[in-house]
């Protein structure tokens, strides 16, 4: 039996899930924005009305407002757009039990021998299409294919509300045309690299020598090669976090940043949400990791083993305590991340003299005052309760 692999991939989620509960917003240009007096002043998602200008995400919103003076700007609510996000993959379960969540906005859903239940690949796409506008007014793309990167490109190719089949055999005449630049996976670093030895297209990228891609890119090259010609074996996985026991959280920065105390606040706010997170499922882990992407996109993990926990207060400790040993201010960080790995949920924890005297009776006041903060972010939003030190420098 062939293998049935969607990609359902949510148009301009953050301002289209504004434009479902304001109306008012249909039919203008508008954008969801940070604010320019905290340097968040970019925008995060313009609505289409908004691209007919030249307004793009990640965009100053000054330039925005130069393009399109008219431009309607909405502050963020990130609590809100997850929110949704829940209510978009409950409607995706009705169709498929295989689900794997890619981002707030997009996800795999194996389709494999569903076709009695729901027509063919087509039909079923145009049901779960009407399905998320009808119930909750908002807009999706959908890639069809035999793989999850074939699927994943495939929704690409039509935007908005476009239904896409990439087989395979479509490989060469929709798929190599394109610049490497279109490619997932690929981006700025890359395609200068390909661009540089005469590599423009996907299809010049398909008909390479792997070894040579291999020399110039290591792995990758031999990966880019693969899913040039339309191979990708990789499985659809439910809930991958779970399953590789992992919890985290990353951001690419509004712009790079060399100040360490900064980073720190940064981590702070990551931390805040995998602990919110790890004390929901009942995880406790044993090593924190954290991430730093620099402007050249070289990238560097690092990890420290605590004790099982799921505290903020310790994974923040411990990030911080990382990013010191790691940090070098002649380098712009773009990007920064957080996890708690090494999760179990029935962890026996060893008496240590640090919980003597007192020590167990800190960390169990420190747990109810966490899970106090969760529930009035659970009720409120996650931006109604700070920290002070995320108040003094919010980014």
């Amino acid at each position: 039996m062939q293998k049935v692999i969607f990609l359902v991939d949510m148009n301009a989620f953050y301002i289209s899930c504004e434009m479902s509960q304001n109306p008012e917003l249909k039919g203008k240009p508008a954008a969801v924005a940070g604010d320019p007096k905290k340097r968040t002043g970019i925008i995060l998602a313009a609505n289409y009305e908004a691209r007919k200008y030249g307004v793009r995400t990640t965009m100053l919103v000054h330039e925005a407002k130069k393009l399109c003076p008219e431009i309607i700007l909405v502050p963020p609510r990130h609590e809100f757009y997850e929110k949704k996000s829940k209510e978009v993959m409950e409607i995706l379960a009705r169709y498929s039990p295989v689900i794997q969540q890619n981002s707030i906005d997009e996800a795999w859903l194996d389709m494999t021998g569903c076709e009695a239940l729901f027509g063919k690949p087509v039909d079923a796409a145009e049901k779960i299409m009407k399905a998320i506008m009808n119930e909750l007014d908002l807009w999706c793309s959908i890639g069809i294919s035999e793989n999850k990167f074939l699927a994943k490109m495939a929704s690409e190719l039509k935007k908005p509300l476009g239904i896409t089949e990439l087989w395979k055999r479509d490989v060469p005449e929709k798929l190599w045309p394109l610049p490497v630049r279109e490619m997932y996976g690929i981006g700025r670093q890359t395609e200068k690299v390909l661009i540089d030895i005469g590599i423009y297209t996907i299809g010049d990228i398909a008909k390479s020598d792997p070894a040579f891609l291999a020399k110039k890119l290591g792995k990758y090259g031999e990966e880019i090669y693969r899913l040039a010609n339309g191979i990708d074996e990789s499985e659809v996985l439910e809930n991958p976090q779970v399953k590789s026991k992992s919890i985290g959280r990353s951001t690419t920065l509004p712009e790079n940043i060399t100040d360490l105390e900064l980073a720190k606040t940064i981590i702070l706010k990551l931390a805040e949400e995998v602990g919110m997170e790890a004390r929901k499922q009942n995880y406790k882990g044993r090593t924190v990791s954290i991430v730093i992407r620099y402007d050249d996109f070289k990238t560097i993990t690092r990890q420290k083993t605590v004790r099982a926990t799921y505290l903020t207060k310790e994974i923040y400790a411990a990030g911080a305590k990382l990013l010191e040993e790691n940090w070098n201010s002649k380098k712009p960080v773009r990007l920064l991340g957080i996890s708690l790995n090494n999760i179990s949920t029935d962890e026996v924890e060893q008496l240590s003299i640090f919980n003597l005297n007192g020590g167990e009776e800190v960390n169990e006041k420190e747990e109810k005052l966490e899970k106090a903060f969760d529930s009035i972010r659970e009720r409120f939003g996650f931006d109604k309760i700070k920290r002070a030190v995320i108040l003094k420098d919010d980014f």
